[in-house]
Parts: structure tokens; C-alpha cells; sequence
């Protein structure tokens, strides 16, 4: 019996090797994302808790420096999440990147399998004939042998 070869079977290996990575590379920055949205909210916190000791200072007795030193960390906190967002939306830009390329690289691994599918349906004909064409060689042999025997 016939084997069937793939003759690009090596660019369709390559083509897994590539899928793979893409989405290796997806899932880390998936992962990047995830942490910087937990700094973020944890940035938002820590923001949330010096307004709630600025409301404390203010509301009580009136140490002027610690209500300084609280407005002055408030607004950092404001630079802080101002900087994380900038952070947050590069990391999405290069999460929109990787999953392009997870997507190119799916897309052109399905194209290599489809060749593979076809390329193997044209093997199956192929393989067919060859057996039709032994069959009917077998068939008209063995009707020769039994004409030549009549006679």
C-alpha cells in the first residue's frame, strides 16, 4: 500500500511552531495587562485611603503640615494613575499586536493544513485509479485465459 507524503510538511511544522508562539506571546501580555490593571487599582486605593485621611485631618484638629503632606501625596497618587494609564493603554496596543499576529499565524497554519487535506484527497484519487486500472487488468487477464481455454 501506497503512504501518503506531505512534501510541505516542514512548513506546516513551522507553521505550529509559529501559531504556538504567537499565542505564547499573546498570554504574556495578556499577563502584563493583568498586573498593570492590579497596580492601577491598587494605585486607586492607596489614593481612596489619603482621602479618607485628608477628610480625617481636615475634619479634626488642624495639623497643617500633615494636611500638606496628605494633598501632596494625593496628587502624586493623581501622577501615578495618570502614569499607569499610559502604561495600560501601550501594553493594550501591543496585546492588539499580538493577537493580529496569533490571528496571521492561524489563519496561514489552516491554509498549510487545508494544502495538506487536498493535496491528501488527490492521493486517495490517485490511489484509486491505480487499483481500478489493477482491477481491470486482473478482470480482462482473466477473461483472455478463459477465452484462450474455450478454444
Amino acid at each position: 500500500m501506497a503512504k501518503f507524503i506531505y512534501r510541505m510538511q516542514n512548513i506546516l511544522d513551522i507553521k505550529y511552531k509559529l501559531e504556538e508562539q504567537a499565542k505564547q506571546h499573546y498570554m504574556e501580555v495578556r499577563m502584563r495587562l493583568n498586573e498593570a490593571q492590579d497596580v492601577l487599582e491598587q494605585l486607586k486605593c492607596r489614593k481612596e485611603e489619603y482621602f479618607a485621611e485628608y477628610r480625617h485631618l481636615v475634619s479634626e484638629r488642624l495639623d497643617v503640615l500633615a494636611i500638606e503632606q496628605c494633598k501632596t501625596a494625593i496628587l502624586v497618587m493623581d501622577e501615578y494613575i495618570e502614569d499607569q494609564k499610559m502604561v495600560i493603554m501601550q501594553i493594550e496596543l501591543e496585546l492588539e499586536e499580538a493577537v493580529r499576529l496569533m490571528n496571521e499565524a492561524t489563519k496561514e497554519r489552516k491554509i498549510h493544513e487545508k494544502l495538506k487535506d487536498n493535496q491528501f484527497e488527490v492521493f486517495l484519487q490517485e490511489l484509486n485509479q491505480e487499483e481500478m486500472k489493477e482491477i481491470d487488468q486482473l478482470v480482462s487477464y482473466q477473461y483472455n485465459k478463459n477465452a484462450d481455454e474455450e478454444e
